[in-house]
């Protein structure tokens, strides 16, 4: 899919990533069409997520978005509903997530893991952040070439003679 720059769709964004903000995911693709297909207004909700993703300028997905209200959720009212806090350890026997999440027994370990993986949630950011500015780089130099174009077009047209043929 080509992405016209002319057109009046790439004004207000596009949800296909075509104005360099965040494209649809294969996953939420998948989830919204299952959410209409089991119960339309899940389908909808995903709808207005992207949305307001879009319109927020939010970088990453839905489901680290859920991720990250959950953890706030529980930073909130975990203490109130008896659960551990982020610095209490989980004992071994509970499930904690993910097999990248769970405990290795090891807390050295577990505390170097988690700094790793906030080093490269903080670099996958820095990259996302350069990827946004070369596609603003490269909307000015288009709109400049345009601009250019459109000049010549206009000093070939006040001169009299036909416009310069591409």
């Amino acid at each position: 899919m080509s992405c016209n720059r002319n057109s009046h769709s790439s004004s207000i964004g596009s949800p296909w990533g075509c104005d360099g903000r965040a494209p649809w995911k294969p996953l939420e693709l998948v989830a919204m069409i299952l959410g209409f297909i089991v119960f339309w207004p899940i389908g909808l909700m995903i709808v207005f997520w992207k949305i307001w993703q879009r319109k927020h300028g939010y970088e990453g997905d839905m489901f680290a978005f859920g991720r990250m209200q959950a953890a706030r959720f529980k930073e909130t009212f975990g203490a109130e509903m008896g659960w551990p806090s982020a610095g209490e350890r989980k004992s071994a026997d509970g499930w904690r997530g993910p097999g990248f999440m769970r405990s290795s027994g090891n807390v050295a370990f577990d505390d170097w893991r988690e700094g790793e993986l906030a080093r490269l949630e903080e670099e996958r950011r820095k990259l996302a952040e350069s990827e946004r500015d070369f596609a603003e780089h490269i909307d000015q130099l288009r709109r400049a070439k345009d601009r250019e174009e459109f000049d010549s077009f206009m000093r070939a047209r006040k001169g009299g003679g036909q416009p310069p043929s591409a």
